[in-house]
Parts: C-alpha cells; sequence; structure tokens
C-alpha cells in the first residue's frame, strides 16, 4: 500500500512525503497500528508453526538415522538438500497441493528446519556417553524409558542449541512467504521496497529482528529450566 504523497497536496509537511520520506514515522505507526500487529502476529505464528512441524519431523528422521546408522548419510543428506531449493521453486511445488495460503508457508518453512533440527537432535542422542546407557540399562530401563528418561534429558542442551539455530533462521525465512502473500512482516518489507516507503521498510525490519531476539531469549530461557544441571557444569 503507497502511502507516499507529494509535498504540495499534503495538509502538513509529514514523513508521508516523498520529498522528506524519513526512515522513522510516529504517524505512519499510529495510521497503520493494526496493520502492523496483524502482520507481527502472522509472521509468529507462522514461524511458530512451523519450527513446532519441523520438530515434529526431525525427531522421527534422527530416530531412525542413529538406529540405521547406514542410513544416516542419507537422511541427513536429504535433509540438507531440501535447503537447497531456492524458496521461489519450493513453494510454487507446493502451491497446487496447499494452495495459495499460510499452510504452503509452514510446510515449507518446516522442511528448511530439518537441515538444522535432524543433524542436531542426532549429533545430541550420540554425545550420551554409552556408560550412562549401559548403566540405565542395566537398571533394567526399558527402550522407551531410556530415551525419555536418560537420552533426551543429556542430549537436550545439543538439540536445544540447534533449535535456537533453526527458529531464528525461520523468522528471516517467513518473510519469503511474501511470495503468496503470507510472509508476515515480509509483506510490509515487501510493500516498502516496491513503495519506497523507508517508514514501512524500516519498522518491519527492526520488528522481523526483534522477534528473532524474542523468541531466542525464549528458548534460552526454557533450556535452562529444563536442564538446571548445565549450569553448574559451566560454573
Amino acid at each position: 500500500m503507497t502511502l507516499l504523497v507529494p509535498t504540495a497536496v499534503a495538509a502538513d509537511p509529514s514523513c508521508y512525503s516523498r520529498l522528506t520520506n524519513e526512515w522513522v514515522c510516529g504517524q505512519y505507526l499510529r495510521d497503520r497500528q493494526s496493520e502492523i500487529v496483524d502482520a507481527t502476529t502472522q509472521h509468529l505464528e507462522i514461524t511458530v508453526a512451523a519450527v513446532l512441524l519441523g520438530v515434529a519431523i526431525a525427531f522421527p528422521m534422527a530416530l531412525v538415522a542413529r538406529r540405521l546408522p547406514r542410513l544416516s548419510s542419507w537422511i541427513l543428506g536429504v535433509s540438507t538438500g531440501i535447503y537447497t531449493i531456492p524458496s521461489l521453486a519450493l513453494f510454487p511445488l507446493l502451491v497446487p497441493f496447499t494452495g495459495i495460503t499460510a499452510t504452503t508457508v509452514v510446510i515449507g518453512l518446516a522442511l528448511y528446519a530439518l537441515t538444522v533440527l535432524v543433524r542436531s537432535m542426532l549429533e545430541g542422542l550420540r554425545s550420551v556417553p554409552d556408560d550412562v546407557r549401559e548403566s540405565a540399562i542395566g537398571l533394567g530401563y526399558g527402550p522407551t524409558r531410556l530415551l525419555v528418561k536418560v537420552e533426551l534429558p543429556l542430549a537436550l542442551p545439543v538439540i536445544m542449541a540447534g533449535l535456537r539455530v533453526a527458529t531464528v533462521s525461520t523468522v528471516a525465512l517467513t518473510t519469503v512467504g511474501s511470495l503468496v502473500a503470507y510472509g508476515g512482516l515480509g509483506n510490509l518489507i515487501k510493500d516498502g521496497v516496491l513503495t519506497n516507503f523507508r517508514a514501512e521498510l524500516l519498522t518491519a525490519s527492526v520488528l522481523c529482528v526483534a522477534l528473532a531476539v524474542l523468541l531466542d531469549v525464549v528458548i534460552v530461557v526454557a533450556q535452562r529450566l529444563m536442564t538446571p544441571w548445565t549450569r553448574g557444569v559451566r560454573a
């Protein structure tokens, strides 16, 4: 949406003027508050949904890769290979099945997140010492209990590190969803570039960065709460 108007027809000088076109514009924030909030909310929802879907897909892939070492290189190769597909090609490939909807963006971003998530989960599970695993088995732990009670807690720091990278990169990649009109803040960035409206471009960019930092902090806090023993190790 183009808001820039010639200074001559503007009632008062403002950042909407094509001549001033200021980077910071309080009037734009007030006038388009609902539009900015909606874009931020959409950005957050798509990012969270994509990361959760990525985790749901990556976890069984990592378990299979660990149990069947012959398949690990193949699984890692596939998850990495997906990342090499440009979004300009991946999203149109999904559109015939999911339509021009937010689902297209969520699935595409979840597939991109697999590159980091599968590798971090596999490395985290592999980092569990063999003697710890053997001790748990000796105490009568079955495969499921061993995984939930012993392996996952010990692998959590590595897994969470991968989750942080995947989440931050997904926040950035969500802007690409503007290709199908579901890019959250990316829609505003795209409009700001096309119309050369600096205030819109800067506002959306700053909010995108703030969202990435916020989600990263949330994950770090969650990790500290779930792995209190690591604080003692670092100290």
